[in-house]
């Protein structure tokens, strides 16, 4: 599974959720988006640091992701 912590009006997090729909569609899994400004908790976590992509839980990244990346992330979390 993984989970997109977002925001509205977010550039980066748009750039996040295209490339994580491009990876999706290659290699079909779970996905969830989350506004953290709809969630006090997450936004005290997240506030500063949208996008965060998390893979099975783990925080794998933030800001910024590839789909090369994202690709070799999905690999490892189905070999645990």
């Amino acid at each position: 599974m993984v989970t997109l912590y977002t925001r509205v009006d977010c550039h980066l997090c748009e750039e996040a959720k295209e490339v994580i729909d491009e990876v999706q569609r290659e290699r079909p899994f779970e996905l969830v988006v989350l506004d953290v400004d709809d969630d006090p908790a997450l936004l005290a976590l997240y506030d500063h640091e949208v996008p965060v992509i998390a893979v099975d839980g783990r925080k794998a990244f933030k800001f910024r992701v590839s789909a090369a990346a994202l690709r070799r992330k999905l690999e490892k979390a189905e070999g645990r």
